[in-house]
């Protein structure tokens, strides 16, 4: 790495958990499939989820794009790819649960990048889905998964948003959007395990109440709702959509969405979005 990641100084896009909790030989996937997935067919848009998508159109549309992970290694195919398109990235170790991680890294990211003119917290969690299917409900849940549901989807978006906003309300713009999903606007009995994605209200309200504190002072904060399954190695080999690809949500057009919020005119601003898949996912 350069002692100068941005000579350019081209504007920074954050992608706080920039590869997907579905990655080819990610934890999750690992655990429901049982081995690791092979990805060499996918398009680059696909390989790494939503993450891996907002990273490259961003990079594409001319920003140095931050490429946070409690694990950078796990960033370095989808840092090489970017490269390869002729983008730019950094990547930079990041827990969103942790006060000191966070503080941290936005300290090497406005040392080596600069401040961020983007900032997209796409943190995931998935709670539940290691228990056998009989536990799958709320009584059953160790306390510790509570812990991690609210560190993911309450602590963490408040403590990168808080590391932002000074530097963006100084200048006047900026764009913070936060990637939820259907549980911030309802309960749905799609499967078990759900009754933990409650957290993720809490983010909706954040942004929400970062609109109103912020849009005034030239910050455009949205809640994006992802409402289904976005489309990668892991999604895609599962058994109901590997029979029915349609049913999955194409990760570089949820990019596209977001950049569209991005390029907004401030005088017509979009505050919460929510992208559905044409076909619907028929309840369990």
């Amino acid at each position: 790495m350069s002692d100068n990641p941005n000579p350019d100084r081209l504007p920074v896009a954050v992608i706080v958990g920039a590869t997907s909790k579905w990655q080819a030989k990610g934890r999750n996937t690992v655990f429901i499939h049982g081995h690791d997935l092979d990805e060499s067919a996918l398009p680059a848009m696909t390989r790494w989820g939503l993450g891996g998508a907002l990273a490259q159109t961003f990079a594409s549309s001319g920003h140095l794009v931050v490429l946070t992970s409690r694990h950078p290694d796990n960033t370095k195919e989808l840092s090489d790819a970017i490269a390869e398109a002729g983008g730019s990235s950094l990547a930079v170790q990041l827990d969103v649960g942790s006060p000191e991680s966070v503080s941290q890294a936005f300290a090497t990211i406005r040392e080596q990048a600069g401040d961020p003119e983007v900032l997209i917290y796409n943190a995931g969690y998935m709670a539940g889905r290691e228990l056998p299917p009989e536990q799958e409900l709320l009584e059953h849940f160790p306390d510790e998964l509570f812990d991690i549901a609210l560190a993911t989807a309450c602590k963490g978006p408040f403590l990168v948003a808080k590391q932002v906003l000074p530097a963006m309300r100084e200048r006047g713009h900026g764009s913070v959007f936060f990637s939820n999903n259907q549980y911030s606007l309802r309960g749905r009995r799609r499967a078990t395990g759900e009754s933990l994605y409650y957290p993720r209200t809490m983010m909706r309200a954040l942004a929400q109440a970062l609109t109103e504190e912020y849009s005034p002072l030239g910050v455009h904060v949205a809640n994006v709702v992802v409402d289904g399954f976005i489309d990668s190695p892991g999604t895609r080999a599962l058994d109901q959509f590997a029979q029915h690809p349609e049913l999955l949500i194409d990760p570089g057009a949820i990019a596209d969405a977001f950049h569209y919020l991005h390029r907004q005119d401030r005088s017509c601003w979009t505050h919460e979005l929510q992208l559905t898949p044409a076909a619907a996912i028929p309840n369990h």
